[in-house]
């Protein structure tokens, strides 16, 4: 394909987005490098995040917004903002999908997580672009779920069939001697050998300014306690705020980021028991939340992938709460960090004892930094990402 003016090599992203902000933020950081890695690529992500359009993109990269749904307690999906039925927004989806996916007729496509995509809308436009010979990518984050629950889900949801017969390739964006994301899985042969682990994708702070930390009521040194989206955030946050309502003097103030789901009635009842607490500064929502994260003596957080990232990337001693439902994902890469001497890990177990996590918020400041552990390639990802684009896409062309 030649690459002389408008013309240039395509690498099209889905990331279905039913809930949180971590599959959006791990397609938007690889599609930003990407774009940093080669001149001649564009790229176009697919998401069902409603609140993509709060997200900067850089010059080549752009967005298709499709219409977003949310999975209740039951497992059921539904709209998040039409009153429609939920059959016709799965309809809709899968039409804006594959109809984007002609039209933009990518040299590379990359799924996110779910091999067939939310409820298999995404199998079509994956047998279209078979036909096409574009080359058909996996992006697996490093952890699952647990191995007993994953096989449970993937075999309900015929994943395993798709990995072996539509995909060329599988991304492993972690390192297996950290964490095996198909372990337990039963793959056919030829499914592991399209494995490739890259490492963790590096983050970096963006340029522009962090909100002035005075106007927040908080100077630095501070803590930064994130729950990522913030949907299922709510019992990191009570036991924290908890923390300094029973220990006043711990020394170094936090600055809570709640995240845009968490429900404007927990939201609320947060920020009036924070106004009462003078080492501690609350808001909802920093799209730039890296900066906030770099300018941070620690973190507090629940252990998402893209938070585990950024605590890599900034090289942050943290205390990780992982969430155990629905599942065991953050558990299972709290458990593992912890081993390596990554991060200190503290679980709900014997419930949230204001006193333990004031002891750890006492302790974090002297807490050992990650870079104090050796491991090889920890931090590749991105890099690892290029070559492998590189591999399949030729040598750029010079524009005549």
């Amino acid at each position: 394909m030649s690459v002389v003016g408008n013309s240039g090599y395509r690498v099209l992203i889905y990331s279905h987005d039913t809930f949180g902000l971590g599959h959006l933020r791990r397609c938007r950081t690889i599609a930003h490098a990407l774009v940093s890695h080669r001149d001649d690529v564009s790229v176009l992500i697919l998401s069902g995040s409603p609140i993509i359009g709060s997200f900067e993109f850089r010059s080549r990269v752009d967005f298709v917004r499709i219409p977003g749904v949310i999975k209740l307690s039951n497992g059921e999906y539904t709209s998040l903002n039409l009153n429609i039925d939920v059959d016709q927004i799965l309809a809709m989806r899968e039409s804006i999908i594959q109809h984007t996916a002609d039209v933009f007729n990518p040299d590379i496509f990359i799924v996110d997580k779910e091999p067939l995509g939310l409820r298999g809308e995404v199998e079509s436009t994956l047998q279209m672009l078979r036909h096409r010979r574009t080359r058909l990518v996996m992006g697996l984050r490093d952890v699952m779920d647990d191995p007993v629950n994953l096989r449970e889900e993937w075999d309900r949801k015929q994943c395993v069939p798709a990995l072996a017969n539509l995909y060329d390739e599988i991304w492993v964006y972690g390192l297996k001697e950290i964490c095996n994301p198909l372990e337990g899985i039963d793959l056919p042969p030829g499914v592991e050998e399209k494995m490739s682990y890259t490492g963790y994708l590096p983050r970096t702070a963006t340029r522009r300014p962090a909100p002035e930390h005075g106007a927040l009521g908080l100077e630095e040194p501070y803590y930064l306690v994130t729950t990522g989206g913030g949907g299922d955030g709510v019992n990191l946050v009570d036991w924290v705020l908890s923390a300094y309502e029973t220990d006043p003097d711990i020394p170094v103030p936090s600055l809570v980021v709640l995240g845009p789901f968490m429900g404007p009635t927990q939201q609320n009842e947060f920020m009036k028991r924070a106004e009462k607490i003078d080492k501690l500064s609350v808001i909802t929502f920093d799209a730039n939340v890296e900066v906030l994260m770099h300018k941070s003596a620690g973190v507090i957080g629940m252990g998402g992938y893209n938070t585990f990232c950024e605590i890599l990337s900034f090289d942050k001693p943290a205390v990780i709460v992982p969430r155990t439902v629905p599942r065991l994902e953050q558990y299972v890469r709290a458990a593992a960090a912890e081993k390596l001497g990554l991060v200190r890990m503290l679980t709900e177990d014997g419930g949230r004892d204001p006193r333990e996590m004031a002891d750890a918020l006492r302790g974090l400041i002297h807490q050992p930094k990650p870079s104090h552990v050796t491991v090889p390639n920890l931090m590749g990802g991105l890099d690892r990402v290029g070559e492998l684009v590189d591999r399949w896409l030729p040598p750029q062309m010079a524009a005549e």
